[in-house]
């Protein structure tokens, strides 16, 4: 199992309660001492909340937590 893959199960459960913003998951991606910030913050680094949605998260394992913007939720890469 990846450390994306637990992230994606967090992720998703609170986007089954309310449509999940960039804000909740970053406050979720918080909570998870295996996300990779530096790598996360690069690959986001041309990331706009209007026009993507939600970030998507580095894990330290080098896994990642995608978002998919024409499904609405997150998936392990």
């Amino acid at each position: 199992m990846t450390q994306a893959q637990a992230l994606v199960r967090a992720l998703n459960a609170v986007g089954k309660s309310s449509p999940i913003t960039n804000a909740k998951a970053r406050a979720t991606a918080r909570q998870d001492p295996n996300v990779d910030w530096p790598r996360t913050k690069e690959r986001n680094a041309d990331f706009n909340a209007e026009v993507d949605g939600c970030e998507s998260f580095v894990m330290r394992d080098g896994s990642v937590c995608a978002w998919l913007p024409g499904r609405f939720t997150y998936a392990a890469q």
